[in-house]
């Protein structure tokens, strides 16, 4: 069906546990052109943080991107600190989240940049994200106060024993996957809100760059297209990985180029079996519908079905705060 704006989600629950504190979002004052970017995680956050900061400061280098864009939600640094370091940012505010829609507070006055990517690359990627994860990681997401909910605990030593895991379930021991992917899907039809994907940007960086700088309304000049394109080629910011990964990659053992790990997909392609990938590829298309599966393992969108359906009104509502 067709659906008519201006229709925007509004805030309907919270979420809590070692890594998050959505309520953050109920302090935050929104300015104009604000910019959130959202994953579910391990899939181009990143890449696209770093996509964007070109876009802002022109091919500028030596941007402390982690700095300049936080994860707001998630809950260290204290909630004061980070919002009194956003209301001093005098440039285009960028910003990252990992929550679902229905968990943050959504502006019609900000830009939202939605990343997809294949939940075995996900998983794939979260394992090395967790494995190497240091006895610092863990003592600021367990120790610190305000822990709501359990502590998260060291991985296994599988990699197909972490990806069950995570499968059944949905996203231990970080977050639920398919509810983040269902919920910026209801949304993607809304004028501020652009889809992409880490296999697309894979495949066409610099086409990709320009879809973002349009939506974002950047004009790049041509003068600053080819330090763009190369500050933000994965062999540039593994190099310069300390500019763009939390605390300078202090988290991780092996330091920031740790966590700018491979950049690849398909690695479960060698580990999971020919059942194992069928059931997560049977579950998919069971928890999102077929068009969004199909985006979701390719990064293609359906240009004969791609409207909006009677189930993703749920998240739209008349709300315009």
């Amino acid at each position: 069906m067709t659906y008519h704006f201006p229709y925007y989600p509004v805030k309907t629950r919270e979420m809590h546990n070692h890594h998050m504190d959505s309520t953050i979002w109920n302090d935050f004052r929104f300015r104009d052109d604000d910019i959130v970017i959202s994953t579910y995680a391990k899939s181009g956050t990143t890449w696209t943080q770093k996509i964007v900061s070109q876009l802002i400061f022109a091919g500028a280098e030596g941007l402390d991107v982690a700095a300049m864009s936080p994860w707001l939600d998630l809950r260290v640094p204290a909630r004061a600190e980070k919002l009194a370091a956003l209301e001093a940012q005098t440039h285009r505010r960028f910003i990252k989240t990992h929550l679902p829609v229905d968990a943050l507070v959504f502006s019609p006055r900000a830009r939202y940049i939605y990343i997809g990517r294949d939940g075995r690359d996900v998983a794939w990627s979260m394992y090395n994200h967790h494995a190497t994860a240091n006895d610092f990681w863990y003592e600021v997401l367990n120790d610190t106060p305000g822990r709501v909910g359990p502590a998260i605990g060291r991985p296994p030593a599988s990699v197909r024993d972490y990806f069950t895991d995570w499968m059944r379930r949905d996203g231990h021991p970080f977050w639920p996957y398919w509810d983040n992917i269902r919920t910026w899907w209801a949304v993607r039809h809304l004028p501020n809100v652009h889809l992409t994907h880490f296999e697309a940007l894979k495949a066409d960086m610099p086409g990709e760059i320009r879809k973002i700088a349009d939506f974002l309304g950047i004009r790049i000049d041509p003068a600053n297209w080819d330090a763009i394109l190369e500050h933000c080629s994965f062999d540039y910011m593994k190099a310069h990985a300390p500019s763009v990964v939390p605390l300078g990659g202090a988290f991780w053992e092996g330091g920031a180029p740790t966590f700018i790990n491979k950049g690849t997909n398909g690695r479960w392609q060698s580990v999971l079996s020919a059942a194992e990938s069928a059931r997560y590829e049977a579950r998919a298309l069971l928890e999102l519908g077929p068009d969004c599966a199909a985006w979701l393992s390719t990064g293609r969108r359906s240009t004969s079905n791609d409207d909006q359906d009677a189930s993703s009104l749920k998240y739209l509502t008349h709300d315009r705060r």
